[in-house]
């Protein structure tokens, strides 16, 4: 349902469809049930302990809930109060990564009631400027990713999910950022046994109307929501509370209010947003960076202002004390559409702007990760022209989802540097 009141509103840049294009379950549960379970590593820095923490349903009796992981020689009994139970236990699992996915069958059980996940452990943290994954500094090699299928719509299925996967580790990626609203949980799911690290985000987007209550309600519910479905993915490292949004009062008031809850339902994750560099002063001053982990940074220099001297000085200038991630750069290609370097909309003038992007951000320490806008072509009403057509031409692959363009090796090349140094340093 598109409403003023609600995130996102009625102007966005892809096709915002409407109607029912997730799946629906229905289960049938008994009279006392595991209503949730939440699962994570202490994050001290030690990798030894683990909390379980599960909410019941129903009048609960005096029988313990329990918690185990066999391979890990788990077993806890707990006595439930208030209709929760929690415990933390010492241990010493394999830790997860993107090369080491490593998951175990986690399972907590209360009467008649047994619910299963498969769940990896991590820690993510920053320091400085390093984002740090199991006390190891990294660079994120990323991409961002719509849902849209010329054949699915808005839905989408396992096979379109892996391909994205697919694509994403042949360009040399280890995260991905969810753009712009929560995708299929089947997602994040995936995401743990292939090992991809996630950005997952929810729609203030772009023309919020930041002074409305009922706005800031559905945009905080939205953030929950997501916040407990992904609770235990260790793919999920960052949850951003928005994206494109002028530093104004009103939207520092909405935005960081987001960011605090965001904190204090899952403490264990990192908390971003995209927001824009401050052209007029030439540096990275977003008052709302205050309230984040990470810093994302979208900026089009190449494209949409076509000299890049300027980010080169916003880059130099900037004082930031937190990692940055460049959440969106890019340009238009219509795929085999060719010509020079200056020519828009060709596959050798978008191939330019990533030779001249990936240049000027591998000489810059704080920026810590990257997000290209995007990995495929995808449809936006709004975007008419001659070479656009209804399509945002963004993609590094074309709306087919087979066809790579030039840049594509540009960036692939770039992320394969960065992850031969990781290796051998």
């Amino acid at each position: 349902m598109r409403s003023s009141d609600f995130v996102p509103m009625r102007n966005t840049d892809w096709f915002n469809y409407g109607g029912l294009y997730r799946d629906v379950e229905l289960f049938r549960v008994p009279k006392v049930f595991i209503k949730s379970l939440k699962v994570h590593l202490i994050p001290d820095g030690k990798f030894n302990r683990i909390t379980f923490k599960a909410e019941l349903d129903g009048s609960i009796g005096n029988e313990p809930l329990t918690f185990s992981i066999p391979e890990l020689g788990i077993c806890e009994d707990v006595r439930p109060k208030d209709c929760i139970a929690s415990v933390t236990v010492t241990a010493n699992p394999e830790l997860w990564t993107p090369d080491n996915p490593k998951l175990y069958k986690v399972t907590a059980e209360y009467g008649k009631d047994i619910v299963s996940d498969k769940i990896g452990f991590r820690e993510i943290k920053t320091k400085g400027t390093e984002i740090l994954l199991n006390g190891k500094s990294l660079f994120l090699r990323g991409i961002c990713v719509h849902e849209d299928d010329a054949e699915l719509g808005k839905t989408t299925n396992q096979e379109d999910i892996i391909r994205r996967f697919s694509h994403a580790k042949t360009l040399g990626c280890n995260f991905l950022r969810l753009a712009h609203y929560p995708h299929h949980e089947m997602v994040s799911q995936l995401a743990d046994e292939l090992g991809i690290l996630l950005w997952e985000e929810i729609p203030v987007y772009w023309a919020i109307n930041f002074t409305n209550k009922a706005t800031y309600e559905n945009a905080e519910n939205q953030l929950l929501e997501l916040i407990n479905r992904d609770y235990n993915r260790a793919s999920v490292i960052l949850w951003s509370v928005g994206n494109e949004n002028l530093d104004t009062e009103d939207r520092l008031k909405f935005m960081s209010k987001l960011a605090k809850a965001a904190k204090k339902s899952d403490p264990t994750r990192l908390i971003s947003a995209a927001c824009f560099v401050n052209k007029e002063e030439r540096t990275i001053d977003d008052r709302l960076i205050e309230h984040l982990d990470i810093i994302g940074i979208n900026e089009y220099y190449g494209w949409y202002i076509r000299e890049y001297d300027e980010i080169k000085k916003i880059f130099a200038h900037a004082e930031v004390t937190k990692p940055v991630i460049i959440t969106e750069t890019g340009a238009d290609a219509l795929s085999g559409n060719h010509g020079t370097t200056e020519d828009l909309f060709t596959e050798e003038q978008m191939e330019e702007v990533y030779k001249n992007q990936v240049e000027i951000i591998s000489k810059v320490d704080y920026i810590r990760g990257l997000t290209p806008w995007i990995l495929y072509d995808f449809r936006s009403p709004r975007r008419q022209n001659y070479y656009q057509k209804g399509y945002n031409r963004k993609g590094l692959i074309a709306q087919d989802k087979k066809t790579p363009k030039l840049a594509f090796y540009i960036l692939q090349e770039f992320y394969r540097s960065i992850q031969n140094k990781e290796e051998n340093s």
